[in-house]
This record gives structure tokens, C-alpha cells and sequence, in this order.
């Protein structure tokens, strides 16, 4: 059996939080539930498992750098390497399960667990310890999914469907633990699922803390005159006042439609910024207006504080 250091891909001297990292990775990548069909894969993975069984665990790690256990985490004693050493020297000898011919030729007693322990692995014997496994995965959802909530069937790279509850909301980059939906280990229980949430951008809609940013184009009659006009929100179209003689840049405030703050209920706002929008099609008569209306009004767009 190999090094057990050398199986996991860490140094002797490393530390017992790497030699976790490393085991879960090697485990990670190598366990049966997400390689079928690959025995090379299980065995690798059986390999790994005993390997931390042996320095994962402090004591046994100490035990095994002093010599003490081997590989296997047997007890290392004298009659082992003294009938292995006999064996290979003659290869015509032969252990029976209750004696073994000593150095003298007599009959001697022989303890087969000692043997036994060397092979233990190799029959399932129950050595081989795997702990519950977190794994990550990463979900992208709509903009409108993030702010109002939704429930999502997904299906994850290893072939499970997990159902993913969207809290109102939910921000990018936060990340929801699903309880017990991870990798089982050897006892049954099974690890978390932490789901990263990414956010698809939105054409009409962005978003500033709780607050929904929108854009709202007007005429300039609209502007000028005032109106009611139908803007989208996050819930849905509502008709909005714009008020007489509003300017481009304005903003209108839309109490409680912008995105949840949490359990509480309470919602931010969302912010409507007018655009006014100059006339199409504007004719000579137009042109002829604005300049008599600009000799009595006059008109100075890039004076400090206009902007």
C-alpha cells in the first residue's frame, strides 16, 4: 500500500487543516456517485479514504510517524517483517491459518490477524471511512426571479434535481445552503449544497441596494404640460403623474416597488428618471416657433448649474 502522504499528494510536514483539504478535493473527484461506470475511479477512491484514515486522524498520524502502525494503521511488529523476509527468500514457503515452521524447523504458534490486518482493506472490512461531503454549485436566474422570488427545479451536474426556493430579494453572489443535499458519507448522513446565485441582467431595470432604477422617455409636450403615462415596475405596469414642467434627469419616486429587505416585508423604492425626448418629424414651423419664443425667453443650457 502506498504512502499514505504521497496518496493524498501532501508533504509529510503538512499541516492536518491541508491534508483535509487535499482528502475532500481527492475524495471530491474520485467518489463512485459521481464517476459510474469508472472502477478505476472507486478503487483511487478507496485508496484516498485509507490514506486518511491514517493522517487524517492526529493520533494515528503521530503513531504512524514514529513507526509505530503501518499503512494499513496495523500494529508494526517483529513477526510480520520475520516471516515476510523468510518468504522472500524462499518462495517455495508456504503460512498455514494455525502454524508456521520456525527458523528451527519446529512447530510454533502463529497469530493470523496478523495477516488478516494486511488485507482487511482488500475484503471490505469496513476501514474505509468517508464523511459527509458540502459540494457548491453555481445558478444563474432572471433579474425579475432575484426581486420577486420563485421556486426552481435544477438539475445538478451529478443527475440530482434539487428544488431551490428564490427568497424575494436575493442578491448576487449570495449564497443559499440547502441542508443535507450534498454527498452521503459511509454512516448515511449526507453533507450541504451551497448554491451561488449570479443575476442576469435586465433591459428596463437595475438595481441600487433595495432600490429599482428605471428610465422613463417623455415628449416635451408630456414634459412641458404634464401627464399620466403607464410605467413598468417589478410588479407590473401603473400609471405615474408626470408633473407639469418636469426636466430631463428628474426623478420620480415609486414608494414600496422596488426589491424586499428581507424577512420584514418592507420593500425599497424604485427611482423613475425622465428622459425627455425630442420631437420627431419637427417641421420649419417648429423651428420658426422656438426661435421667436427663445428672443423672450432666452435659453442657456451650459450655464454652471444647469447640468
Amino acid at each position: 500500500m502506498a504512502n499514505p502522504y504521497e496518496t493524498l499528494g501532501v508533504s509529510p510536514d503538512a499541516s492536518q487543516d491541508d491534508i483535509r483539504k487535499a482528502y475532500r478535493k481527492a475524495a471530491k473527484d474520485t467518489h463512485p456517485d459521481l464517476n459510474p461506470g469508472k472502477p478505476e475511479a472507486e478503487s483511487r477512491f478507496k485508496e484516498i479514504n485509507a490514506a486518511y484514515d491514517i493522517v487524517g486522524d492526529a493520533d494515528k498520524r503521530k503513531r504512524f510517524d514514529a513507526g509505530e502502525i503501518d499503512e494499513t494503521g496495523s500494529e508494526r511488529q517483529p513477526e510480520r517483517h520475520y516471516y515476510r523476509e523468510y518468504a522472500e527468500a524462499d518462495p517455495n514457503m508456504r503460512y498455514s491459518r494455525g502454524t508456521s515452521t520456525g527458523a528451527g524447523g519446529g512447530q510454533s504458534n502463529f497469530d493470523y490477524d496478523v495477516f488478516a490486518d494486511l488485507f482487511r482493506d482488500q475484503k471490505g472490512g469496513g476501514r474505509f471511512r468517508m464523511p459527509p461531503q458540502d459540494v457548491r454549485y453555481a445558478l444563474e436566474i432572471d433579474f425579475l426571479e432575484a426581486v420577486n422570488g420563485a421556486q426552481k427545479v435544477v438539475a445538478m451536474p451529478d443527475g440530482k434535481t434539487l428544488d431551490i426556493k428564490i427568497p424575494p430579494g436575493i442578491k448576487e453572489g449570495q449564497v443559499l445552503r440547502l441542508k443535507g443535499q450534498g454527498i452521503p458519507g459511509s454512516d448515511g448522513k449526507s453533507g450541504d449544497a451551497y448554491v451561488e446565485i449570479a443575476i442576469r441582467p435586465h433591459a428596463g431595470f437595475k438595481r441600487e441596494g433595495n432600490d429599482i432604477l428605471s428610465t422613463l422617455p417623455v415628449s416635451l409636450g408630456e414634459a412641458l404640460n404634464g401627464a399620466s403615462v403607464r410605467v413598468e415596475t417589478i410588479d407590473g405596469a401603473v400609471d405615474v403623474k408626470v408633473p407639469k414642467g418636469a426636466k430631463d434627469g428628474a426623478k420620480l419616486r415609486l414608494r414600496n416597488k422596488g426589491a424586499s429587505k428581507g424577512k420584514t416585508g418592507e420593500r425599497g423604492d424604485q427611482l423613475v428618471e425622465i428622459r425627455i425626448v425630442p420631437p420627431e418629424g419637427a417641421d420649419e414651423a417648429l423651428a420658426q416657433f422656438m426661435a421667436e419664443w427663445e428672443k423672450t425667453h432666452p435659453q442657456d443650457p451650459r450655464r454652471k448649474g444647469t447640468v
